[in-house]
């Protein structure tokens, strides 16, 4: 089978993570596997390291884009094309038109819905086109006759194994007191209104529990006016904000709890990673923290946006130190048997294999 992964955004994120263990896993099982994204980018790097075989694409959509593109898939007979949103749905269904190549996947990233605007629509008449699903209980938005291909559905995973070798970084290297409690804060762009929760948390609980601070970390999370409103709410002192490092692992390995305000693959890999690390997750209540983390066992699910009753849960649970011991295991069990990366690998794959067999595709 040969497949290429698409990935126009040039941000690190929790779908480009995704696409590159797919990619990856593909790979190793002896798929033709080819990675189409920027030069220069996090993702461009770890393909490269990872020996996948990567191709450069420009930042933005235009006809030289496209064409090249047509190229790449024509010289390697490219079958399935992954893709992450409607942009790059459009870009790729129009050089595969072109190319007179195979079908396109949409992965839907993790508990989002699914809304095909004007350029979806074009997009679904250039190239039999499927949705792929990180959960079944989402699978019922891609019943549509606009898409050629069945919806599949590939969860997300990971291979806890692989953390055991993670070491904490130094406290002082995030600025961090040596000692104390340490709260891990999984942040990117849309945990924005959720962070928000967490700083007025604080803000009740910091008077009384002088040994608690919070590092923030991930894609963006270094911005100014997150400083600002931790300022405006005077919980600057006890949080540190360090950005999207290259040792993430590390930093969250530093940590005693985690608390993930990340939504979709953010939050997803978020609470996988906090659980493979032995972690327990405090999130806000959800369909994606739902399906992630099991309330009261691996972790602690709060009301949405209520300061005054998360200040009260959360300082109950930081209390019970053998509680929180016993659930970071809790939570390692349950990705191991319920999130493994191989069964992410296998449910790409036979995505892809589907999507490459022309006898599935409906007649529109």
């Amino acid at each position: 089978m040969r497949a290429l992964f698409y990935v126009g955004d040039k941000r690190w994120s929790g779908s480009a993570r995704a696409f590159l263990m797919a990619a990856r896993g593909l790979a190793a099982r002896g798929h033709q596997i080819t990675l189409a994204c920027s030069e220069g980018t996090r993702l461009a790097r770890l393909a490269s390291e990872a020996r996948l075989e990567t191709v450069p694409i420009a930042s933005s959509w235009s006809a030289p884009t496209t064409w090249e593109l047509r190229k790449v898939l024509q010289e390697r007979f490219i079958e399935v094309v992954f893709v992450v949103g409607e942009a790059d749905q459009l870009l790729v269904s129009s050089a595969m038109r072109l190319a007179e190549r195979g079908a396109v996947v949409r992965r839907v990233p993790a508990f989002e819905r699914v809304a095909l605007e004007r350029t979806g629509r074009l997009a679904v008449k250039l190239a039999a086109t499927g949705l792929l699903f990180t959960a079944e209980r989402d699978m019922h938005d891609g019943e549509s006759p606009e898409w050629a291909i069945p919806p599949a559905v590939a969860p997300l995973g990971v291979d806890a194994s692989t953390y055991d070798a993670v070491r904490p970084v130094s406290r002082a290297d995030i600025t961090s007191p040596a000692h104390g409690l340490l709260i891990a804060c999984v942040y990117e762009p849309s945990g924005r209104q959720r962070i928000a929760t967490v700083f007025r948390t604080l803000s009740l609980l910091a008077p009384r529990h002088p040994d608690l601070h919070v590092v923030v970390l991930g894609p963006r999370s270094f911005e100014e006016d997150l400083r600002i409103h931790a300022a405006a709410l005077g919980v600057n002192p006890v949080v540190s904000f360090v950005g999207d490092r290259p040792d993430h692992f590390a930093v969250l390995r530093a940590a005693n709890v985690g608390w993930v305000v990340a939504g979709d693959d953010g939050g997803a890999y978020g609470c996988l990673d906090l659980m493979a690390l032995r972690l327990p997750v405090i999130m806000e209540r959800s369909p994606l923290s739902q399906h992630y983390v099991a309330a009261g066992i691996s972790g602690i699910l709060l009301s949405p946006g209520d300061a005054a009753e998360t200040a009260s849960a959360v300082a109950a649970f930081l209390g019970h130190e053998d509680k929180v011991i016993a659930m970071g295991n809790a939570g390692r069990t349950r990705v191991q048997r319920d999130f493994p990366e191989s069964a992410m690998i296998d449910a790409f794959e036979r995505a892809a294999m589907a999507a490459a067999d022309r006898s599935t595709w409906a007649t529109r």
